[in-house]
């Protein structure tokens, strides 16, 4: 879910030509992976996509009720040649939070990371499961 800026509706041209470019400079835009999340019967599925990474320049924390996923890359290459140095600095980085639901068990959440996507697995606690009650005849 993305949060949207509120902003009360003015007739001003110049306030919605800079709106037009909010989101082309803003960096949170570029830096924020996507997730899909789906609930099933026994619990929910959380798939970050995060191409460009691996499993070590990820980090998942949980505290309380919230998840956390952030990462923090930061990449330096020098090179010396022909009477000059080259020094480039490079750092990206992205943190998103999640307030899990209170029936998640939290003992036994999971997570994988494969081909650029971070696969996390949230069981429900076994009496938030969905139950079948048997009809008997009397």
């Amino acid at each position: 879910m993305n949060l949207v800026r509120y902003e009360p509706t003015t007739l001003s041209l110049l306030n919605s030509f800079d709106r037009l470019f909010d989101g082309i400079f803003d960096d949170r835009a570029v830096n924020v992976p996507a997730v899909d999340v789906r609930e099933t019967e026994t619990g929910w599925n959380m798939e970050v996509d995060l191409p460009g990474l691996t499993e070590k320049d990820v980090e998942v924390k949980l505290d309380n009720n919230l998840l956390t996923i952030s990462s923090r890359k930061e990449e330096k290459q020098e090179e010396k040649k022909n009477g000059y140095l080259l020094r480039e600095r490079r750092s990206s980085g992205f943190c998103r939070s999640f307030v899990l639901p209170d029936d998640v068990d939290r003992e036994k959440i999971e997570a994988a990371f494969a081909n650029g996507v971070l696969s996390l697995s949230f069981p429900k606690l076994p009496t938030a499961q969905p139950k079948t009650i048997e009809v008997k005849v009397k």
